[in-house]
């Protein structure tokens, strides 16, 4: 049996909240049931499995969601664009990643445990292939192996300075990963590439479908615009709210700020922040908070990272980008929900799905594969791709699945409204892929959750 998640985003407390070790509790708890179910064989035999692996499919660690990045006085400003080969950077990376380790301990303790055999169990087999539910469990490991995405890619960088912050990560998880990079790609990993291959599965992240996140021409081990927006304005405006203003403004918005970093794409962050300050704050208010956006952005479209960027994204994308950024401008964009889809058209190909990319993946054109698995879209999704007929008794069916998020959602609402409106919920999905007769021979098993927002 393998497991998929994805996109669990656990930062170092800094910028909001994060995951709650309860979801690990209730992940474990539903592998464990999943496993017992994958017991069962097609001969109507029980045969608990002796191992599940897990695979942790990017964007797990959170290295750009912190205060960390953001400059203090006194100390020199470090950009996820700098040299990654200097000690000053290097040392930022393990704090951050110490601090995420200390901040999630409780989460990272069950994922550890899993990883031992001390937190899965199945009952034994008896005699006659039934389970013995008056014996003895049986303890489970599950082998758990680390992919980056977009937001963690700083595993993905070589050298022996980061090897070991790479070790402190292996030990805390319980992972079967090498010190050495953390695979980006599936085939980079030949191990898990084995694994996925035997179960018909192909894994990505997907950040590479991402023009905002993923720079083609200089690879992964590279910082992006994506991350300057994150570091530059996400993380930077709640801190600077703060600083000058304190509790001036209403309880309300100042909460209403710790769920900034869940708002997807990052670019509809001013359209979400208007949305808040129109709620929450008076005309008065809602003019110095559009002040300090403005300038905070112009600071930031300013800085020379971004200006590179006017050589590398078309000009319509850096255009859109300026437009959109700033709150000032918002009221001249035809409508919000135009908004959303330029975005899409201009980094995502034209489609909130990655799903057209699945379908040209080599290993599904090539019949390598019947499952493609992508994350960082966090919009879980089961879309069929193709079916091969092999034989009279034997069709090759294959999907493509995305492993969604176990975080928070913010959504624009469809409805055409004057002002942008979001309704938020928190949500959780993993898949489970099965192998040869586990699950009476199901080939897959994927779960959704949501929780409504309080309030």
């Amino acid at each position: 049996m393998l497991v998929v998640i994805s996109d669990l985003h656990l930062t170092d407390g800094t910028t909001g909240t994060t995951i709650a070790a309860d979801a690990f509790t209730i992940f474990a708890e539903r592998v464990r049931d999943m496993a017992f179910s994958a017991s069962w064989r097609t001969d109507g035999i029980y045969r608990p499995l002796e191992e599940i692996h897990l695979v942790l499919l990017g964007d797990i660690f959170d290295h750009l969601l912190t205060t960390q990045w953001v400059p203090r006085p006194g100390n020199p400003a470090i950009n996820p664009w700098d040299d990654p080969n200097t000690p000053a950077f290097v040392n930022h990376i393990r704090n951050i990643t110490r601090a995420i380790l200390q901040h999630n301990a409780s989460s990272f303790r069950i994922l550890r445990r899993m990883s031992s055999g001390e937190q899965i169990s199945l009952p034994q087999a008896t005699r006659n292939h039934r389970p013995a539910y008056n014996a003895p469990r049986q303890p489970v490991p599950v082998r758990i192996y680390y992919m980056v995405g977009n937001h963690d890619w700083y595993f993905h960088l070589p050298g022996n300075a980061y090897d070991a912050i790479r070790a402190e990560v292996i030990q805390a998880l319980g992972l079967q990963n090498a010190v050495t990079p953390f695979p980006h790609e599936q085939e980079h990993a030949p191990a898990l590439h084995r694994l996925c291959t035997d179960h018909g599965v192909y894994l990505r992240h997907g950040d590479i479908y991402d023009g905002f996140n993923y720079d083609h021409t200089k690879g992964r081990n590279a910082a992006t615009l994506g991350d300057a927006i994150v570091v530059g304005l996400v993380n930077r405006f709640p801190v600077e709210v703060q600083r000058r203003y304190g509790d001036e403004f209403p309880a309300d918005f100042i909460a209403g700020l710790s769920e900034i970093a869940n708002v997807r794409p990052n670019l509809l962050v001013p359209v979400w922040i208007d949305a808040l300050m129109r709620k929450t704050c008076s005309p008065a208010q809602q003019q110095v908070i559009k002040a300090l956006w403005d300038e905070l952005a112009d600071d930031f479209l300013a800085n020379p990272f971004v200006r590179a960027q006017d050589t590398i994204h078309p000009a319509d994308r850096v255009d859109f980008m300026q437009t959109v950024l700033r709150l000032s401008q918002l009221t001249s964009l035809r409508s919000f929900s135009h908004l959303a889809r330029t975005f899409y058209e201009k980094f995502w190909d034209g489609d909130v799905s990655f799903k057209r990319h699945a379908l040209q993946e080599r290993a599904i054109r090539e019949g390598f594969a019947r499952y493609v698995v992508y994350g960082h879209t966090h919009l879980p999704e089961i879309v069929p791709l193709d079916v091969y007929t092999l034989s009279a008794d034997n069709r090759l069916m294959q999907m493509y699945f995305n492993s969604g998020t176990w975080h928070t959602i913010h959504d624009m609402v469809l409805a055409e409204t004057r002002h942008a409106k979001f309704i938020p919920h928190h949500t959780m999905t993993f898949l489970a892929f099965f192998q040869g007769d586990e699950r009476k021979g199901r080939p897959y098993e994927t779960w959704t959750g949501a929780l409504g927002w309080k309030g």
